[in-house]
């Protein structure tokens, strides 16, 4: 598994809210949420667009960064998807 491309990636809710998620195919997770069959909050919440993704050579990193984002803000995360957020992440 180490050596597969993983993606965090963040989808807009029908109910303007945002789900974080991470996955080594984003087609097929984006379909599957699409689907209903994605997690729990995108049942919930409904999807609308697949709105930012990032792409990682592990899953180790990828976890933490799925991690950072999901601690963060609607707000935040608005201004990473509009690119209006550039940090060095890997920075602690």
């Amino acid at each position: 598994m180490e050596n597969w491309n993983w993606c965090v990636y963040i989808i807009e809710c029908l109910d303007g809210t945002f789900y974080t998620g991470c996955t080594w195919n984003i087609d097929n997770r984006w379909e599957q949420h699409k689907a209903g069959k994605g997690s729990k909050y995108t049942i919930k919440h409904g999807v609308k667009k697949l709105v930012y993704y990032e792409k990682f050579e592990n899953l180790d990193t990828a976890r933490y960064r799925e991690k950072q984002i999901k601690d963060w803000s609607q707000e935040k995360k608005r201004k990473l998807i509009s690119g209006e957020w550039k940090q060095d992440w890997n920075k602690k």
